[in-house]
């Protein structure tokens, strides 16, 4: 056991699986001697071979067809997107080709993909480095998405996503990489996929949140408690499919729930869950459904991206919202 950030738990992930299984590939842009753009890969080219660990073309739609070929014929590649506003680069190979492959051969055959891919705003990176794009793939049929909010989760998700004969597209918070640390083991270990967590106990409210939202759920919840608010929070993780059997049993006992996520409202995993709880668990509110997110507009420049991710206070103003209500 050891503290370990966010961005070394996904390395050690990536160094376990290679040493256990070796027919697993990573690869992508920069991924080798340079160890990534982040050097989420660093020194696993020179520990594994130029033939395990290995740099591709500038060309996100090769890089995953070169994944799918491999995926069928016994491999099982890790391929890295750079940053996730590429992957509309390569969408066919995503939505048209791996996420169908065990339905178009009747389960014969399947896709044990796992594209890496970081995301998510508040490093002030350029455009189309920071987009949060999991609304466009969580309704995809056949494919899995996965966004671990914590180092322990981002260990454990990945090597559960790696031994899945799924395809999976893995989300790495950008802002999370280097700010966060959590005390890890060192060997590996697994956090079940498609499995939400509650990450804090509370009686008054549930708040549903992902990825670097859950730390501003906790910190939200931490500045309600001073109002006598006890907030139960809970973590997706895994935000295709949706876990919401926690969802029900949490808001059975709160009665009242907000939904929080940094990507445009529009069409999220926030509407997700909030029809889920209207179509399945509305007799257990007694209040409508709050929701906090992002604006429905273009992703902005690094110096308004503060004003447009949602924050601790944005939070704390909707639970009053519906606590009152």
């Amino acid at each position: 056991m050891s503290k370990k950030s966010y961005i070394q738990a996904i390395t050690e992930a990536l160094d376990i699986m290679l040493q256990e299984d070796p027919k697993t590939l990573i690869f992508g842009e920069d991924v080798g001697k340079n160890g990534g753009v982040f050097r989420t890969t660093q020194g696993l080219q020179e520990k594994y071979g130029a033939d395990r660990v290995f740099d591709t073309p500038l060309a996100e739609s090769g890089i995953l067809g070169l994944a799918i070929g491999l995926g069928l014929t016994g491999w099982r590649p890790i391929p890295e997107i750079q940053f996730s506003g590429f992957t509309l680069e390569a969408v066919d190979s995503i939505v048209g080709q791996m996420s169908r492959m065990r339905f178009r051969f009747n389960g014969k055959k399947n896709s044990p993909i796992t594209v890496r891919s970081p995301y998510g705003g508040g490093t002030h990176t350029a455009e189309m480095h920071s987009d949060n794009l999991e609304n466009i793939f969580t309704g995809v049929p056949g494919l899995r998405v996965v966004m671990p909010s914590n180092p322990y989760d981002a260990k454990g998700l990945l090597i559960s996503s790696i031994e899945n004969n799924d395809p999976v597209l893995y989300l790495e918070n950008l802002k999370l990489y280097r700010s966060m640390k959590d005390d890890i083991p060192d060997e590996k270990y697994t956090v079940p996929l498609d499995q939400a967590n509650i990450v804090q106990e509370g009686n008054d409210i549930t708040i549903v949140a992902y990825g670097a939202q859950v730390q501003e759920a906790q910190k939200a919840a931490e500045e309600l408690a001073k109002s006598n608010i006890s907030c139960e929070v809970i973590d997706l993780r895994t935000v295709s499919p949706i876990d919401t059997a926690t969802i029900f049993k949490s808001i059975a006992k709160t009665h009242k729930v907000v939904i929080v996520q940094e990507a445009q409202k529009m069409a999220g995993v926030g509407a997700q869950v909030a029809s889920a709880i209207s179509e399945e668990a509305i007799l257990s509110l007694d209040a409508p459904i709050g929701r906090v997110a992002a604006p429905n507009s273009v992703y902005p420049f690094a110096l308004a991206e503060e004003v447009w991710i949602p924050r601790k206070d944005e939070i704390v103003a909707k639970v009053n919202e519906i606590i009152n209500y």
